[in-house]
């Protein structure tokens, strides 16, 4: 059979197995190879939530999604062109995301009756029992052609078997013209210096896994993704946490002060401890503390002794930073907190996504006790969101939201490396002179109710710190009329930050029937519902927020210019209600949903156009 050549606009492939089957260092390679091809592309991670799940059990299925294409890639598809299962449990868990012109390859070794009976199968078929033998199927003997093709490489059985992923990225890079090139390299850095003896093997079963696939008759048709026309520049793949590690960094850069982070790992957000640690040699101090409260308050003490300070969590970790996060409101320093949202309540499913945080953020602390909120909206503008938290941070003195989501941090897209000359530098308000009477006032503020940040250590501006409330002179006060005044001038501060951030852009008409709102991760998602809503010839209005608390100086200008106001968010409504609060009498509409998975494009699409 003659192979047929396909130039596809965009595909999305979906490779799933055990824990242990190497599925996210397959889709990595695959999603890293395309990247250094040229392609857009964007990534899901889908981790299972179990540590140790049974294995062969639908609850341990790891999964790993990459949509490339030769143009704008928003999302990582909602369903795939090729789905490579790696064991039935796999295939079971993941066969509803086949298109119907999919390509199903699975390990045929991994048929066996007691992984089929494992997985759930009533019958000796699961391709007729999931209704998907109609698709093009690829049952290969993975397994056994990946022992044959390292019989002679001196590993043992185990390790051979480990190799598996390996020969099927190898098939998956011939179905859709991938080269090898990458791989090869990432092989040879990874195993050169410690595991010599598994560099050629490993390479080895790669190309006999293309090999495989380019003589194999069940390959009816191969892609070509052809290169996308990026902007100019170096680009690289990353990472919603390692963007975020590194906007960090550049702020710590542009601002002249160290960077410290003091963090208790907790998933989704450990990966940005760990990134940060990497980077000693750029004067990066990290911490691993006992527990999430020791990580915040280090990171408190650290931003008193004049450092970047940051601490990253997620949800649980949240809410047992929450007193110390009022210390830092109080004690007026800048700090950024990064909350890498999962799913709850409690510890939730804690390797899946949501937005169900915000309300944490914007009303989890005693006391009136305001605190700026930054929103990440793709993996890559973490670096951005990240570098501009800072940046609030310690231009205004106070502690920082950056609101990442676990969809975010894990998932990946092509990044145009910046030139840092384009970034402004951080000035933050270091005290410099006494006042007239020859004191130093620690909470006397400037146009913007900003306080002064006098470092130990100098002279004649020795200052108490702590949570009980002071007056402008730093003197320790429970006045009613100046605890109103300092609850106000706080307040006003994080309001004032609405004139020192963007106003919101509309995509589409400025004034109609519906306008779309977004914040955070739901990005992608929503713009490609959007551009197809408008191919099929209708009208309707898009804005995304970055900023949440301030919102952008013309949101009530905006949002007042529209019939009905449609919030779509992976939550029950909460941004919605908090827009609610701020512009009571406007129509405003909540299309939520919480399963710790992002939204479908078709899901968008049909509920706005049911308000349309």
């Amino acid at each position: 059979m003659q192979h047929k050549v396909i130039d596809a606009k965009d595909v999305v492939i979906r490779f799933a197995g055990d824990s242990g089957d190497g599925m996210q260092l397959t889709g990595t390679l695959f999603a890293n190879t395309s990247a250094v091809y040229g392609n857009e592309l964007s990534t899901f991670p889908d981790y299972p939530a179990e540590i140790r799940a049974p294995h062969g059990t639908v609850s341990g299925v790891s999964g790993f999604q990459v949509h490339i294409g030769s143009s704008d890639v928003t999302t990582p598809g909602d369903y795939c062109d090729m789905l490579v299962a790696m064991n039935p449990a796999a295939l079971k868990a993941n066969a509803k995301w086949c298109k119907r012109t999919a390509t199903i390859l699975v390990d045929e070794d991994s048929l066996t009756e007691a992984l089929m009976q494992r997985a759930g199968f009533k019958t000796d078929n699961p391709f007729t029992e999931l209704k998907v033998d109609d698709r093009n199927l690829i049952v290969a003997p993975i397994t056994t052609l990946t022992e044959e093709s390292l019989k002679d490489s001196g590993m043992d059985k185990k390790a051979i078997d480990k190799c598996k992923n390996m020969f099927t990225l190898g098939m998956a890079c011939f179905i859709f013209d991938r080269p090898l090139d990458y791989t090869f390299e990432y092989i040879e850095k990874k195993f050169a210096k410690k595991h010599p003896e598994v560099v050629e093997p490993n390479k080895k079963v790669l190309r006999d896994g293309y090999n495989y696939a380019a003589n194999l008759q069940m390959v009816a048709d191969t892609y070509h993704i052809a290169p996308a026309k990026l902007k100019k520049g170096i680009y690289r793949n990353i990472t919603g946490n390692q963007a975020t590690a590194w906007g960090l960094m550049a702020a710590s850069e542009k601002s002249g002060l160290p960077l410290f982070c003091g963090s208790y790992p907790i998933t989704p957000a450990t990966a940005i401890l760990e990134e940060l640690a990497i980077h000693k040699y750029l004067g990066v101090k990290t911490l691993q503390a006992e527990d999430e409260i020791a990580g915040v308050c280090t990171a408190i003490g650290a931003a008193y002794a004049g450092n970047l300070a940051v601490t990253t969590t997620s949800g649980p970790g949240l809410s047992l930073k929450s007193e110390a996060l009022g210390l830092a409101v109080m004690t007026e320093l800048p700090l950024v907190v990064v909350d890498v949202q999962r799913a709850g309540p409690s510890t939730g499913i804690p390797t899946k996504t949501e937005q169900t945080d915000l309300g944490q953020a914007l009303y989890g602390r005693n006391g009136e006790c305001p605190m700026p909120i930054v929103a990440a909206h793709s993996p890559a503008h973490c670096f951005n969101a990240a570098f501009n938290a800072a940046k609030i941070a310690l231009e205004h003195m106070t502690p920082v939201f950056l609101l990442s989501e676990g969809f975010l941090g894990n998932g990946s897209e092509p990044w145009l490396i910046p030139n840092m000359s384009d970034y402004p530098e951080i000035k933050p308000p270091f005290a410099k002179s006494l006042a007239e009477d020859g004191k130093f006032h620690p909470f006397e503020r400037d146009a913007n109710f900003v306080r002064k940040w006098a470092l130990p250590g100098q002279k004649g501006f020795e200052h108490r710190v702590g949570g009980l409330e002071k007056n402008h002179e730093g003197v320790l006060s429970s006045d009613p009329q100046n605890h109103q005044l300092m609850v106000d001038e706080r307040a006003a501060k994080v309001q004032k930050i609405a004139d020192f951030i963007p106003e919101l852009e509309v995509d589409g008409p400025e004034k109609g029937k519906l306008l779309v709102v977004g914040w955070g991760g739901t990005y992608g998602h929503i713009l490609s519902a959007i551009n197809e809503i408008r191919s099929a010839g209708k009208q309707v209005s898009r804005v995304h927020f970055d900023y949440i608390m301030p919102v952008p100086r013309n949101t009530k200008k905006v949002l007042e210019s529209y019939d009905t106001i449609l919030v779509c968010e992976l939550n029950s409504g909460q941004f919605a209600g908090y827009l609610r609060t701020l512009y009571p009498g406007l129509n405003i509409k909540s299309f939520g949903k919480v399963q710790g998975q992002p939204f479908l494009v078709n899901e968008l699409v049909d509920a706005i156009s049911k308000e349309i």
